[in-house]
């Protein structure tokens, strides 16, 4: 039975009384709500289901911005995700873009402009707030306006996020001294010169702080994007996610490096190469050696050793370590099974290597990734 609920009038500042009524379904979840202005016609209806809360995400958007870094955040935070459904155990993201002056064009690099709905209130008011750079790293000068929002927003506990040179922003609001952090290594010496509390680390993709976490530039702020996934919704979400971007779930190395591994699948007319790495992710608990992947690939040793790393950017061996660790994130999370059951689930020899290899890979031990990230673990 639905249930009537009346309220008195509203619509403040319209001149015109509005008595709403609103009908609710519990067991459908949907709402329907009337209004009608005193003495007039109905003037607003809406039938949907009550919506799910988010976690919000603001992105901050400037003149003369180059669209990657704002795209990668728009893609990962702003994109509907049905591939999604039945996986997410939090609520899922929300995405706003920010500007100074909202509703005034911004160029873009490339010729072309945009428009920003939303201001810089709403981007203080956001659970997490990314800054994916600033108009000119070169110039001392930073929105008084961004850095106030950045403070704000930091102080009543949201997630502040910088991507290539967003972390200037970050610096000028104070909120990286005394912490690692990390830029476009084009700029990462005068991050350094021009803030000197800030401990600047040229050499990483990222950096994460907890409430503060920055990246270097370009794609690696895809790997931030993706860690901050893996972070709130955990490894399945964050490698799905990353499927779709076709992209590497998690990249190995500094600012320099490769991708490492293609995400998507491999399908049969793929070239060797291709089919022997699937080969390899149907076999990754199993023993392998390179011998094994050139048979796959129907290749002699030498060849394959060539064309691979052509192809990846590096080693076949190091890649089947990079994936054995990417397979053991999601089971870490799982409250099952202990360090070395799951280093042999994912064919490590001993726990010992699983530890060297995953301290490399995510500059953390298998214990703390669980105690950090797992789900019901105490």
């Amino acid at each position: 039975m639905a249930e009537q609920i009346v309220d008195g009038p509203v619509g403040a500042g319209t001149g015109t009384a509005v008595e709403r009524t609103a009908a609710v379904d519990p067991a459908a979840g949907t709402t329907a709500v009337t209004g009608t202005a005193t003495g007039s016609r109905p003037v607003a209806v809406t039938i949907g289901r009550c919506p799910e809360p988010v976690h919000d995400v603001a992105v901050y958007a400037f003149p003369g911005m180059a669209p990657f870094e704002l795209g990668v955040v728009v893609e990962v935070f702003g994109l509907a995700r049905p591939e999604l459904t039945g996986l997410l155990a939090a609520p899922w993201y929300g995405l706003k873009v920010c500007a100074d002056r909202p509703g005034t064009p911004l160029d873009a690099v490339g010729g072309f402009a945009l428009t920003a709905r939303h201001g810089l209130d709403e981007l203080a008011a956001a659970d997490t707030v990314v800054v994916p750079g600033v108009p000119n790293a070169f110039d001392r000068e930073v929105s008084p306006a961004l850095v106030e929002a950045l403070r704000t927003a930091h102080g009543r506990g949201a997630r502040i996020v910088s991507i290539c040179s967003g972390a200037f922003a970050l610096a000028a609001a104070g909120l990286l001294d005394g912490r690692e952090a990390t830029t476009h290594w084009r700029y990462a010496e005068l991050l350094q010169q021009r803030y000197p509390a800030v401990l600047v680390d040229p050499d990483v993709l990222y950096v994460d702080n907890g409430d503060v976490l920055t990246s270097a530039g370009s794609a690696a702020g895809i790997d931030l994007c993706l860690h901050l996934v893996r972070r709130d919704h955990g490894a399945k979400v964050a490698n799905t996610v990353a499927r779709r971007f076709v992209v590497a779930p998690h990249r190995d190395g500094g600012q320099a490096q490769f991708v490492e591994a293609a995400v998507r699948p491999v399908e049969a007319e793929d070239d060797g190469i291709a089919r022997s790495m699937q080969w390899a992710l149907d076999h990754l608990s199993s023993p392998l050696a390179v011998s094994q992947l050139a048979r796959a690939a129907r290749m002699s040793e030498r060849s394959y050793l060539r064309h691979f790393t052509a192809r990846n950017g590096t080693s076949p061996m190091r890649w089947v370590v990079t994936q054995r660790i990417a397979a053991s994130l999601a089971l870490l999370e799982s409250p099952e099974g202990t360090v070395e059951e799951i280093a042999a689930a994912v064919g490590f020899e001993n726990a010992a290597a699983f530890r060297h290899h995953f301290g490399r890979v995510m500059r953390t031990s298998p214990t703390a990734y669980r105690r950090s990230f797992g789900r019901g673990v105490a």
